[in-house]
């Protein structure tokens, strides 16, 4: 039976994008990318912005940048591409303290859209969140080493923080989910808010990171923030996607780390095994993100391909529109001698 699974990077649906979609149908900001993303089986965003009327900036500690979104505008947007579930242990979840966390949360639950990596108490942020598709059961944890104010604890709501170091006892809490997590569902996914901005590659101890987590259980792993992509890396089978970039926002280009160019990335399964991945290049414009084509289709797919060949052997393969990544080798049918 097979089975897709998308993955997109960070979808910031507030400041220009929300005057934008105050004018626009919710499908505008996602251009020719839709019927890739809607006709998944399950998808996954990291959500880079509260959904919230609440004014009261977080005035804790010093931000740069606060996000937020009319929530009936931008429930409306996500459902218009049939997003399944959100990412919400990242750096702009409270914003607008914790009222625009919580008002986050009752939005995306009274509209079907599971959320994980937050939640009004650290045993809510750490908890895993399951969904039914097609007969099989998808676990996805999520955690953030950003902003450690965020932190939630026990009677406060905040994120699902980790600091990212393989031998951290810190680690401990996370490992322990992906386990329970995979006593209890058929795939399981981590997702991470992760590492500082505009880097191409993983540091060494985030690539560790993963690996453990890999080991623990975790049959996916979703890493965004560095508003750019990094490469991906099929270890024991199993794709790392170290940060999978911007998707929807309307972000000043940077034209050395080029964060208006990403993928969205689509994992095809075969039942419960990972068969193949396939990486759609796209171009982010303001508020909308389009299939990239031509000599920018080529850019994306050579860097995609040039990072990811630093980490081992990977094979891609060119294909309209997308580059094809063959994970698991089908076994030939023996013939019979005579």
């Amino acid at each position: 039976m097979g089975l897709r699974i998308v993955f997109v990077g960070d979808v910031m649906l507030g400041r220009g994008v929300n005057k934008v979609l105050q004018q626009v149908p919710p499908e505008y900001v996602w251009g020719d990318t839709l019927d890739i993303i809607r006709e998944a089986d399950y998808s996954l965003i990291n959500l880079e912005c509260a959904l919230t009327f609440h004014e009261h900036l977080w005035d804790r500690t010093l931000k740069a940048f606060y996000f937020k979104a009319d929530p009936e505008q931008a429930i409306a947007t996500l459902k218009a591409a049939n997003i399944t579930c959100a990412c919400i242990a990242n750096n702009h979840t409270l914003d607008f303290q914790e009222k625009g966390l919580l008002d986050t949360l009752q939005t995306l639950d009274e509209a079907g859209i599971c959320r994980a990596g937050a939640g009004r108490d650290i045993v809510e942020a750490r908890a895993g969140v399951y969904r039914e598709v097609r007969g099989f059961t998808i676990g996805l944890i999520a955690f953030t080493d950003n902003e450690p104010d965020f932190a939630a604890v026990s009677g406060r709501p905040g994120v699902n923080y980790i600091p990212v170091s393989p031998d951290t006892p810190a680690v401990k809490p996370l490992l322990d989910a992906v386990a329970a997590a995979k006593e209890k569902a058929d795939i399981v996914i981590v997702s991470a808010h992760w590492g500082p901005n505009m880097r191409f590659r993983p540091p060494r101890e985030f690539r560790a990171f993963a690996h453990r987590l890999i080991d623990a259980g975790a049959d996916i792993f979703h890493g965004h923030s560095a508003h750019n992509f990094q490469a991906i890396e099929a270890y024991k089978g199993k794709p790392i996607f170290y940060d999978t970039g911007d998707f929807i926002d309307d972000y000043a280009v940077d034209p050395i780390f080029r964060n208006d160019q990403s993928f969205i990335f689509a994992v095809d399964l075969d039942g419960v095994h990972i068969e193949s991945i396939d990486l759609y290049p796209v171009h982010l414009d303001f508020a909308q993100t389009n299939l990239a084509t031509g000599y920018e289709f080529d850019e994306i797919a050579a860097r995609m391909e040039e990072l990811s060949a630093e980490l081992g052997p990977i094979l891609f393969r060119r294909a309209k529109h997308k580059l094809i990544v063959p994970v698991r080798r089908r076994r030939k049918k023996r013939v019979a001698g005579g």
